[in-house]
């Protein structure tokens, strides 16, 4: 009784870090693809701080912004902000920023993989790279 218990679980377990393995290599798929459309080099999505770097450069907001997403709460805001700023990037609405914020790993690659062109930063004073 208890082995087939346990196969299952494992079974179920393997199954999900699958699925889960599978979903994080489309995000990152999809981010490489971003940073492809907007000029960037696609292999900055898979190195860790220089993509965050990277991602503040494709959104016009300057790169002490790092060290504002470091700090507890805040990192929130500017989250928020900068997932604002790619979907306008991008020339997509509020409605596609949402859908970033909330369900990135789903927005990301349809960002990437998707028709939609860089547009650019847009002109904001002070936003200096």
């Amino acid at each position: 009784m208890f082995e087939t218990l346990f196969a299952s679980s494992g079974a179920g377990a393997a199954l999900g870090f699958i699925v889960y393995a599978a979903v994080i290599i489309l995000e990152i798929a999809g981010l490489w693809k971003v940073f492809t459309k907007a000029g960037e080099p696609g292999w900055a999505a898979i190195i860790p701080i220089y993509n965050t770097i990277v991602l503040l450069r494709i959104v016009g907001r300057p790169i002490w912004w790092f060290i504002l997403l470091l700090i507890p709460l805040v990192n929130i805001i500017v989250l928020i902000m900068v997932m604002f700023d790619l979907a306008k990037a991008f020339g997509k609405g509020a409605g596609y920023a949402i859908g970033l914020i909330l369900l990135s790993f789903i927005f990301i690659p349809l960002l990437g993989f998707g028709d939609a062109q860089y547009q650019g930063a847009g002109n904001r004073a002070g936003a200096t790279i």
